[in-house]
């Protein structure tokens, strides 16, 4: 902790502060094996007026990937720290430590606006080449080409474009010029995008949930992953309903031993091409599935599961991104007898 003072305060980072504020310091682990500082902003968040600037529908962003067979991925150094705090309200970041009272000159990690004020920053810096051959989520870059030539160029382009704002790479956590690459949780080729494996052997070998958090904690987990599980709403919903009522405890015998030992291998990822979304209901779910027309057979490209009548409207609602403007008209297919006379 007296390094990281030291450090931050040679940088500029911080100062000594006389403010009333005094939120408490600490470190989480990252997973390069380092530590990052992290303040509990709890109270000041509460009271925070929200930046409403979006993050990306990760979903949606990877779209842009069909056709890219060459990938770099860049990590900016100390992302945060390159956005300067407003004039004035530096004493809100305020933190005790055990050496002393510091506050901010840099916007730090644990500020409920960060992630959507730095989204907002890096947009702009790499704008022009947003969805053409770059996705860029908070500090995270993805430049992606068709070609080896065209790849050289963008990397240049983009790299000229940080160095003009004088933002810098972590060099040991970029790649450069490769045929596939992990990025947000994912997998990404030419061939497609799939789960990270370390990520499947986690959830194969979580340990039994033995208390409410860390039932939720798996669920979150598996969640994420849940477009590439088969049947992943039937096999969750006995452990979600545990959750319905709020529950403090949990107790082992509770576990519905169908529904955690069930992880069966994902699926395999199928080619993402255009539309067609039809729906279905069972008792514990409703789904959705959004599918492709091309040479009269139908290709899978994306799939949701709802419980009700209103599933049509909450998968086109899922899809809205893809279906909104569409340059032909999409078909909605559905067994509800009763649609027909809305």
């Amino acid at each position: 902790m007296e390094d990281y003072i030291k450090e931050a305060l040679a940088q500029g980072y911080i100062r000594p502060s006389t403010s009333p504020a005094a939120s408490s310091f600490f470190f989480v682990a990252k997973r390069d094996g380092g530590l990052r500082p992290c303040i509990d902003y709890r109270a000041l968040n509460w009271i925070t007026v929200k930046f409403q600037y979006p993050l990306p529908l990760v979903p949606a962003a990877l779209e842009h990937l069909r056709g890219a067979t060459i990938f770099t991925k860049l990590d900016l150094r100390s992302a945060y720290n390159l956005i300067r705090i407003r004039e004035g309200d530096e004493w809100k970041t305020a933190f005790i430590t055990p050496t002393g009272h510091y506050e901010y000159l840099v916007m730090p990690y644990g500020l409920a606006n960060a992630p959507s004020v730095f989204q907002d920053f890096i947009h702009e810096v790499l704008r022009e080449f947003l969805h053409w051959c770059v996705l860029v989520y908070i500090d995270n870059i993805l430049i992606y080409s068709r070609s080896l030539a065209e790849h050289h160029r963008h990397v240049a382009e983009v790299l000229g474009r940080l160095r003009e704002f004088q933002l810098f790479l972590k060099a040991e956590k970029c790649s450069f010029h490769q045929p596939s690459v992990q990025f947000l949780g994912y997998n990404i080729s030419s061939s497609g995008i799939q789960m990270d494996e370390g990520k499947i052997t986690a959830i194969r070998d979580w340990p039994a949930p033995a208390t409410v958090k860390e039932l939720q904690r798996f669920l979150g987990f598996a969640n994420f992953y849940r477009r590439f599980i088969r049947n992943y709403s039937r096999i969750a919903d006995p452990l979600t309903n545990l959750l319905c009522n709020k529950p403090k405890s949990l107790l082992w015998r509770e576990i519905p031993q169908e529904g955690f030992h069930h992880r069966s291998p994902p699926d395999p990822p199928r080619p993402q091409q255009t539309l067609r979304p039809g729906s279905g209901r069972s008792c514990h779910s409703s789904r959705g599935i959004l599918a492709a027309s091309i040479h009269a057979s139908s290709f899978p490209t994306s799939l949701t599961r709802r419980r009700g009548i209103t599933t049509s409207v909450l998968a086109l609602e899922e899809w809205r991104h893809w279906l909104e403007g569409a340059r032909h008209p999409f078909l909605v297919l559905t067994d509800h007898k009763n649609l027909e006379f809305l």
